[in-house]
């Protein structure tokens, strides 16, 4: 996607975290989707731990259009869940009454975002080469579904960098980080590398790293962050929301 004004406030809601790195990760996406969309407010939310909470940071754009982007790899509970919650709640006190809701920035239905794949790819470079093997490494979740699209993104990952990887997790669903490597070690790689599917540094990210790294990763990519493919898949996000806005709106 070419760098361009998406034209309506943009409002970042993350999951949020005990650690304030987190929230200050969120901060500096937000500067870069800022940057790259030069006259649009973008502001950041917090769905648990930090704020400003979704209304807080809806309230000041009254009753006008605004994109809400959930910060979320997956469509897991707190995309399905919580953030309307959320939304619904700002809604009944007649706040964000113009809000549209976007994709969260994982796969929908079988397509792995190209920006996606590359903000990844960039966070593997910056450890350098000389790996024939990856894990995925993400945070978890029960929801099957969600779990699908982390083993979608693994595949192309591996397919467009042309090794064996697959998915491991930090909780909630298996196998671990560390196991995914044991297990890529056994079928005769030498090097593994771990790409990290996590938007922030945090316990989870933490604890998929460690047990990556012990089990004999030769490398682990830093979490996305702010990556400036990230921020385009955000705007990404908030220009394919407004066009099924303008198509409804149309019917």
């Amino acid at each position: 996607m070419r760098d361009s004004p998406v034209r309506l406030p943009v409002v970042l809601v993350a999951h949020g975290s005990r650690d304030p790195r987190a929230a200050a990760t969120t901060r500096a996406l937000a500067r870069v989707v800022a940057r790259l969309s030069p006259g649009s407010p973008v502001r950041v939310a917090f769905l648990d731990h930090a704020g400003p909470r979704v209304g807080e940071a809806l309230r000041p754009f009254g009753a006008d259009e605004v994109a809400v982007v959930p910060l979320l790899l997956t469509a897991a509970y707190h995309g399905r869940v919580d953030l309307p919650a959320a939304l619904a709640e700002a809604r009944a006190a007649g706040i964000g009454t113009g809000a549209m809701l976007t994709d969260a920035l994982g796969p929908t239905s079988s397509l792995v975002p190209a920006a996606l794949l590359a903000g990844l790819r960039r966070r593997l470079a910056e450890r350098g080469p000389g790996y024939d093997a990856l894990v995925l490494a993400a945070a978890g979740t029960r929801d099957r579904a969600a779990l699908s699209t982390v083993d979608q993104v693994a595949t192309a990952l591996g397919a467009a960098l042309g090794v064996p990887c697959r998915s491991g997790y930090a909780s909630a669903a298996a196998p671990t980080a560390g196991e995914a490597v044991r297990e890529l070690r056994t079928a005769g790689a030498r090097r593994v590398a771990v790409a990290a599917y996590f938007l922030a540094t945090g316990r989870l990210y933490g604890s998929a790293a460690d047990s990556a790294l012990a089990a004999g990763a030769v490398a682990v990519a830093e979490p996305l962050g702010d990556a400036p493919e990230l921020a385009r898949l955000v705007l990404d996000r908030v220009a394919q929301a407004r066009t099924r806005s303008l198509v409804g709106a149309a019917r």
